[in-house]
C-alpha cells in the first residue's frame, strides 16, 4: 500500500510540475499568456498546489541553502550536498556560477528528484559580476541614481547569463564609523541618500520583469543596523534607541523593500540584546507586518549557528527554533533547519504553519523568476560570452568610475595636469592590477585591468611618465625612497597613488586606525620636501584620516577602488578629459579619534563655536577641531559654482501643503562641469532633539561655463516628519531652516514656519 501511494504521489508530482514548466518566456509565447502566468494570484495557486504534494523533508529542503566550492580545475560540489539535492533536502545553492556547471546541478534537481523543483542559485554580485564597477561607496559618491541603476542592471545581466538568479545586494546598512570595513559595500552615512540608492539598485537588479533572463532577484542586507557595531568592529554588538533605529538606520531597508526587493538577509549583530537572526521584532513585526514584505528571509552565512556563541541559544537545535519562530525562512550553510526542524516540529517548538509559510515564500520567488517555466533559461554560454566585458558594460564601468571620483583639494589649479608636463608617478598602488577591483569583486578578473601606470602612459605619453614605486603599502622598507625622490626632482609635477590594499576593507576588515600607513606618509613627506607640486590619488574602501597628509599636498583625489576600467577613468580625470563631479557620501575625519563623525549630528546644551575668546566648558576636543577634514557632500570641480539664496514658495507653510524651494546655480569658472546641488533642512524646535542638518533632496545638473540654471525641490510633510516624543511618525508645527549648496558645510539658507 505504501509503495503504491508513493508511486501515485510521484506520478502526480511529475504531472503537475510538468504543467508548471511551460515555456512561457520564449519567442513563441504570447506576451499576455506570459503575463497571466506570472500574476500573483496564479503563482499563489501554483505554490499551494506544489506545497500540498511535498513531504516534510522536501519542504525543509527548500529552506536549506548550501555553498558550492572551487578547486584548481573549477567549480566543485561537496558529495553530501549532491546527495541532499537528489533527496530533495537542498533546494538552493550559492557560490556556484558558470552556465555548464549550474546546468549540471539543475539537471540533478530536475531529473533525479521526486518533486523536480528547480534549484535557486545565489552569488555575491556586489558591484559587478565580471565587469567590475566601483565599490558601492564609490558609486554612492556619484549621487547619480540613473547610473547606479544601470550598473546594477549590467551586473544582473552578466550574472544571469552565468547561471545566477539571486544576488546578495544591495547592502543598505547606514554606516557612520569608517573603521568598519564594510562601509565599502554601502552608500555611506545618510538615510535619505542611502534610501534613494537602495531603491535604484533594486530596480537595476530586478528590472521590470523578474522572469527575464537578464535580471536577478535582489537581497536587502543586512537587516538590521549591521552598520553600527560598537568600536567599528565587524560582527560586534549594536545598541541604540528605537527612535534612532527608525529615523536613521531602517529607512534604506524599507526603501529597498518598497522598490520590490524579493529577499532580505539577516545581519550578524545583535540589536539591543537580541541577535537579528532570532529577532521577531525585526523579521516579523517590522518587516512583514509593518512593511508588508512578502518575499523570503535568508540568514547570513551560519548566522543561526552563531546564536549559540551569542549566548541566546543553548545549542544549535534551540537556535533553529529561535530563527524559525522569529520569521527566518532560509538557513544559509548552517544546516540547522536540515538537522532539527523535523524534530522541533514533533516537539511542538515550531509549527507546521511556520514551515509551510516559509516554503511558500521561497517557492513564490522561484515562480516569479520563471524557474518553473524554464529551469535552464539562465544557463547560456552564448549570452555570457556576448555580455561579459561587452563594449557597453566596459564603457559604463569607465563612466561610473569617472563619476565616482571626488576632488577633495585642488590648490593653485594643480589639476587638471597640463599637456606636455613631465609627470613623476609614485606609490605602491600606481602599478597594481589587483587592488583596482576592491573587495567583493565576484568573478572579476583583475588580470585584464590596466594599471594606473599603463593608463597614464596611454593618456599622457610614455615619454612623459617617470615611475617609481617608492614603498610597499605597509612596512618599514625605505629603500625605494631615493628613486622616488629622484623621479620627483626630474619632473614638473608628482602624482602619488596611495591608500589601502583591496583586502583592507570589506567583511572582517575593520581597522582601529584609518590613517595612511606610516611608510606611505613618510614617502609623501619626502616627496613634498622636493618642492614639486604633489597630487595624491587615494584608493580606499573607506574615508581615511588625513590630517597629516592634506597639508603636504597641492591636490587630492579620492578614487576609491574604481573597478575594471578604473585606471583609464582616473587618467581621464587627471588629464581634464573628464571634469570630476563626485561628492562625498561619508564624512572624512581629521583623525581616528573623532569617530563617529557625521554631518547630521545633534546639538548639545553646550555647543562649541570658535568665536572670540576660547570656550572651555563646551562640547569639544582639546587640540583637535570638532570639524571634519572633508564634510559630507564635499567635492570640488575644475570649475567653480555660485549659488543664489534659496527662494521659498511661502514662509508660512500649512500642514498638508508642499513647500517649493528653488535656487539658481551659475558656473563661474573656466570649464564645463556637473554640480550636485544639495537641499538640507533643520527643524529648530521639536518634542525631541533634532539634527543640525538633514539631507532632503539633491539634483545633478550640467552647466557650461558661464551658464546658469535654476534647480527646484519640493518639501512634503513626509520630509518634515520624524518619530516624535510618543514615537508616532509625523510633523510638528514650528520654525525650520532650509539650506541649499554644494556640500553640507557650504550652503546658503532661508527659513519658514510650519503652521497648523
Amino acid at each position: 500500500m505504501t509503495q503504491k501511494l508513493t508511486m501515485l504521489l510521484t506520478a502526480g508530482a511529475v504531472l503537475f510540475l510538468s504543467s508548471c514548466q511551460q515555456p512561457v518566456n520564449n519567442k513563441v509565447a504570447k506576451k499576455d499568456e506570459a503575463s497571466k502566468y506570472f500574476d500573483e494570484p496564479v503563482i499563489t495557486h501554483k505554490v499551494d498546489s506544489v506545497l500540498s504534494m511535498m513531504t516534510l523533508d522536501e519542504k525543509i529542503g527548500q529552506l536549506t541553502l548550501y555553498s558550492s566550492g572551487w578547486d584548481k580545475t573549477g567549480p566543485s560540489m561537496n558529495e553530501n550536498y549532491i546527495n541532499d539535492i537528489k533527496a530533495g533536502k537542498c533546494g538552493n545553492i550559492f557560490n556556484a556560477f558558470s552556465p555548464d556547471y549550474n546546468r549540471k546541478l539543475q539537471k540533478i534537481a530536475m531529473e533525479q528528484t521526486r518533486m523536480k523543483i528547480p534549484l535557486l542559485f545565489g552569488y555575491d554580485v556586489i558591484h559587478g559580476q565580471k565587469t567590475i564597477f566601483p565599490i558601492p561607496l564609490g558609486e554612492a559618491a556619484s549621487w547619480d541614481l540613473k547610473s547606479i541603476q544601470k550598473t546594477a542592471s549590467a551586473a544582473a545581466a552578466e550574472a544571469a547569463a552565468a547561471g545566477i538568479q539571486w544576488t546578495y545586494a544591495p547592502m543598505c546598512d547606514i554606516a557612520r564609523d569608517p573603521r568598519w570595513g564594510r562601509v565599502s559595500e554601502g552608500a555611506g552615512e545618510d538615510p535619505y541618500l542611502g534610501s534613494k540608492i537602495a531603491a535604484a539598485r533594486v530596480h537595476g537588479f530586478q528590472g521590470t520583469d523578474l522572469a527575464s533572463d537578464t535580471t536577478v532577484v535582489a537581497c536587502v542586507k543586512h537587516f538590521a543596523a549591521y552598520g553600527a557595531p560598537e568600536a567599528g568592529r565587524d560582527y560586534n554588538t549594536v545598541d541604540m534607541s528605537e527612535r534612532k533605529l527608525r529615523d536613521v538606520y531602517l529607512p534604506p531597508y524599507k526603501a529597498a523593500v518598497d522598490a520590490g526587493a524579493g529577499t532580505v538577509m539577516t545581519s550578524f549583530n545583535d540589536l539591543n540584546g537580541v541577535p537579528a537572526t532570532a529577532n521577531h521584532f525585526l523579521m516579523t513585526d517590522i518587516l512583514r507586518k509593518e512593511w508588508g514584505f512578502n518575499g523570503f528571509v535568508v540568514t547570513d552565512y551560519t548566522a543561526i549557528n552563531e546564536l549559540v556563541p551569542h549566548g541566546i541559544a543553548k545549542n544549535e537545535k534551540d537556535a533553529a527554533a529561535l530563527a524559525m519562530n522569529a520569521g527566518v525562512d532560509m538557513d544559509m550553510q548552517g544546516g540547522t533547519y536540515s538537522k532539527y526542524l523535523k524534530e522541533l516540529l514533533k516537539e511542538g517548538r515550531v509549527t507546521q504553519q511556520e514551515i509551510d509559510n516559509a516554503v511558500r515564500r521561497v517557492l513564490r520567488i522561484k515562480f516569479r523568476l520563471g524557474l518553473f517555466a524554464d529551469p535552464y533559461k539562465y544557463f547560456s554560454n552564448k549570452r555570457e560570452k556576448k555580455l561579459t566585458y561587452s563594449k557597453y558594460h566596459m564603457s559604463l564601468a569607465r563612466q561610473m568610475a569617472r563619476e565616482s571620483m571626488v576632488l577633495l583639494k585642488n590648490d593653485k589649479e594643480t589639476l587638471p595636469l597640463k599637456k606636455g608636463q613631465r609627470i613623476a608617478l609614485i606609490g605602491p598602488l600606481a602599478n597594481s592590477q589587483r587592488d583596482l577591483l576592491g573587495s567583493w569583486h565576484a568573478a572579476g578578473d583583475w588580470k585584464i585591468n590596466k594599471t594606473v601606470k599603463e593608463a597614464m602612459e596611454d593618456q599622457f605619453g610614455r615619454q612623459n611618465i617617470r615611475y617609481a614605486k617608492g614603498c610597499e603599502l605597509r612596512g618599514d622598507n625605505r629603500s625605494g625612497f631615493a628613486a622616488a625622490v629622484s623621479a620627483a626632482r626630474h619632473s614638473d609635477v608628482v602624482v602619488m597613488v596611495l591608500g589601502e590594499s583591496a583586502e583592507w576593507s570589506g567583511e572582517a576588515a575593520s581597522r582601529a586606525h584609518i590613517n595612511l600607513p606610516h611608510i606611505q606618509s613618510e614617502l609623501l613627506e619626502a616627496i613634498h620636501k622636493t618642492g614639486k607640486p604633489v597630487v595624491v590619488v587615494l584608493m580606499s574602501g573607506r574615508p581615511l584620516a588625513l590630517d597629516k597628509e592634506v597639508p603636504m599636498t597641492d591636490a587630492m583625489l579620492e578614487a576609491w577602488f574604481p573597478g575594471t576600467e578604473g585606471a583609464p577613468a582616473l587618467a581621464d580625470v587627471l588629464s581634464g578629459k573628464y571634469n570630476p563631479s563626485g561628492k562625498l557620501p561619508m564624512t572624512f575625519p581629521r583623525i581616528t579619534g573623532q569617530i563617529p563623525i557625521y554631518y547630521s549630528a545633534k546639538n548639545t546644551g553646550r555647543p562649541y563655536t570658535k568665536t572670540g575668546k576660547e570656550q572651555k566648558y563646551r562640547s569639544r576636543y582639546l587640540f583637535t577641531p570638532n570639524t571634519p577634514e572633508f564634510a559630507f557632500g564635499h567635492g570640488l570641480s575644475y570649475t567653480t559654482f555660485s549659488y543664489s539664496a534659496p527662494k521659498l514658495s511661502t514662509t508660512k507653510l500649512e500642514m498638508g501643503d508642499t513647500l517649493h524651494v528653488s535656487a539658481t546655480i551659475t558656473n563661474t569658472g573656466n570649464y564645463d562641469g556637473t554640480e550636485v546641488a544639495q537641499l538640507y533642512i533643520r527643524d529648530m524646535v521639536g518634542s525631541v532633539t533634532r539634527p543640525v542638518k538633514e539631507l532632503k533632496g539633491f539634483r545633478r545638473i550640467f552647466l557650461k561655463k558661464g551658464e546658469s540654471k535654476t534647480v527646484h525641490f519640493d518639501l512634503t510633510m513626509n520630509d518634515l516628519s520624524f518619530h516624535r516624543k510618543d514615537m508616532t511618525w509625523g510633523t510638528e508645527p514650528g520654525d525650520f531652516k532650509v539650506f541649499v549648496g554644494g556640500a553640507s558645510d557650504d550652503v546658503k539658507e532661508t527659513a519658514f514656519t510650519l503652521v497648523k
